[in-house]
């Protein structure tokens, strides 16, 4: 059976392992991802059942987040689980599946950003807070992150179109973006493109946390201006990952070089801390450490468990 190495969008490359070693990976990455996704899947039902949280812009962000997790998440195991069962699959299904790999793989620093920016409004702007982080406003800044977004790809795929690589559509292959995106002009503009938004989302990160902490340092380090740095910085963390997740390759290679012996085993626990891992580094930001959230979470996971346990006859 092939195995594949990960590729930035979850797919893998064709290397050769056993039956065994398949089955139990293969496992290993549905189970986790059933479980990364049914934890952000309780948040997102939290939210929607307290209009407290879908009427405040920083949670709408934040869900926003979690679902665009999911969405990754999903597409990753996709590429991961098919690449074993069917190996190549037809061109259209693989380019929808490709396209919302790359979408929401960009839409992470993107949302963070934007997360960055209505903190540093509510701490270093409080009186016009209401006025400009409103609710329309939210949901325009994120139809922006998907537009910006959508530039890493859709250019791509009509260059696909244009060109003899159009036959693809109509064939199977082997569904990884390289393979897909094949074009020495796409692979040059995604490297581009990727330098362009992580400087950016970093220059917004420093200006947002410097200015949150001249605002606490002038207060004398009131409690919310230091949540709100801590904030911050936890963006910066996630940001990280999201870079790691962009210099996939390179670590694989670097990592596959230093053991080579073992580089299937190395390059899929890699693709369980870089691809997997990081989807549940948003439920325990905003989903554990934020307290208005924590206390509908808690309540709503109660109730859950009391109506199960009088349904049981308990």
């Amino acid at each position: 059976m092939n195995v594949s190495s990960p590729s930035q969008n979850g797919s893998l490359s064709s290397s050769r392992d056993s039956y065994n070693d398949a089955v139990i990976k293969n496992f290993i990455v549905i189970a986790l991802g059933l479980t990364i996704n049914y934890i952000n899947g309780t948040l997102i039902h939290t939210f929607r059942k307290h209009q407290i949280l879908y009427a405040n812009p920083r949670y709408v962000l934040f869900i926003h987040l979690v679902i665009n997790d999911m969405i990754n998440l999903t597409t990753a195991i996709t590429l991961f689980v098919t690449s074993y069962v069917f190996q190549k699959i037809n061109g259209t299904l693989c380019c929808i599946i490709i396209s919302f790999a790359v979408m929401t793989t960009m839409n992470s620093p993107l949302n963070l950003a934007v997360m960055a920016l209505q903190c540093y409004i509510t701490i270093c702007f409080p009186l016009r807070h209401s006025e400009i982080c409103t609710m329309k406003r939210t949901y325009i800044a994120i139809a922006w992150i998907w537009a910006m977004s959508s530039i890493a790809i859709l250019p791509d795929i009509c260059l696909v179109v244009a060109m003899d690589y159009g036959k693809l559509f109509m064939s199977t292959i082997y569904c990884e973006r390289d393979n897909l995106l094949r074009h020495p002009v796409s692979k040059t503009k995604r490297e581009v493109l990727y330098s362009i938004y992580l400087v950016a989302v970093w220059i917004v990160l420093f200006y947002t946390y410097l200015h949150i902490f001249f605002a606490a340092k002038a207060a004398r380090s009131d409690g919310d201006l230091k949540k709100a740095r801590n904030t911050i910085l936890l963006h910066g963390f996630q940001l990280l990952l999201c870079i790691l997740t962009y210099v996939y390759h390179l670590i694989v290679r670097l990592l596959v070089y230093l053991f080579p012996r073992n580089y299937l085993h190395v390059i899929f626990v890699s693709y369980i801390f870089i691809q997997m891992l990081p989807r549940l580094v948003s439920p325990i930001v905003y989903g554990v450490r934020d307290q208005l959230f924590r206390q509908k979470l808690k309540k709503h996971l109660f109730c859950g468990f009391c109506f199960k346990t009088r349904h049981a006859g308990c």
